[in-house]
């Protein structure tokens, strides 16, 4: 046995044309189009690098939005004023404040701040809320993302055993949620699970979120499991996931790569969010052009 390689640009592309098209369509019903505003307030080159690559990607797909950089100096209550008057400006349809903030500041205060239906990540205590009680408004991104590789590529999720390696909000919990709504069976693993290579190999699908290089090899998959390997770890000026693709590979039945696999799908997902925030406030009667 051979894994199916799932191939997360691919699907990217698919979701950013969807996206433009429905961006198109709001458009052409004479609405403005999506806007999504970043709150970048740290010095990290790799969080400018990633923001850029956001503005990039919004302004190709037809949507608009500003890139909001606050002196290094602002205190909670400078960001979290400026997440309010986001929150007032009825141009803006989506936000996301770009993660770490700057020492000393309140991250949770001021992503807290976002209203509900303009939180373009889906993370806010409310959409966390509704996402557990299985009626999600908007969905994390890297979450939604692996449901929709797991959809493109037809891997069977309802009834299905899924187990979940990582317990945090952006990620862990998160996906296990989707999982359950989908009618999954679902574990959360984490550093106190007893046995877990022998818990993993009971997985149908298996979902690695633990920043761990490599951590996740042959011994801890079932044959023919799908794998979704959501790890992003620099080793040796290497991008390498928490899913030792080569021992995987031949055991697993479906398995991402990194990169190439959920990886892409993050931006992409923010996209379709920023369009899908965009609609719910402006034009709900509006269908995706996608349906």
């Amino acid at each position: 046995m051979s894994a199916i390689v799932i191939d997360g640009t691919a699907v990217a592309a698919e979701i950013r044309e969807e996206v433009r098209r429905d961006s198109e369509a709001m458009v052409a019903a004479g609405m403005r189009s999506p806007r999504l505003d970043v709150v970048l307030a740290n010095d990290d080159a790799g969080s400018a690098s990633y923001v850029r690559s956001k503005e990039r990607m919004a302004e190709k797909l037809g949507m608009r939005g500003t890139v909001h950089t606050p002196p290094l100096d602002s205190s909670t209550d400078d960001l979290v004023g400026l997440v309010q008057r986001l929150n007032d400006d009825d141009d803006v349809d989506a936000i996301l404040v770009q993660l770490p903030l700057m020492p000393g500041v309140e991250s949770a205060r001021v992503t807290q701040a976002i209203a509900p239906l303009k939180d373009a990540d889906g993370l806010h205590p409310y959409n966390f809320g509704l996402l557990t009680q299985g009626r999600p408004a908007v969905k994390p991104c890297t979450p939604a993302g692996c449901m929709e590789l797991l959809r493109r590529y037809d891997v069977p999720v309802r009834g299905a055993r899924a187990v979940v390696i990582g317990r945090s909000l952006l990620v862990g919990r998160s996906v296990a949620a989707l999982l359950t709504n989908a009618d999954a069976t679902v574990t959360v693993c984490h550093s106190r699970t007893r046995d877990l290579p022998a818990v993993c190999r009971e997985a149908d699908i298996l979902v690695a979120a633990i920043g761990r290089p490599h951590f996740v090899d042959a011994t801890f998959v079932k044959p023919g499991a799908a794998v979704l390997d959501v790890g992003i770890n620099r080793v040796d000026d290497r991008i390498v996931g928490d899913v030792d693709f080569e021992s995987v590979a031949p055991v697993a039945g479906w398995l991402t790569p990194v990169p190439r696999g959920v990886g892409p799908m993050t931006v992409a997902m923010l996209m379709r969010n920023t369009v899908d925030l965009a609609r719910a406030r402006r034009g709900p009667e509006l269908l995706p052009a996608t349906a």
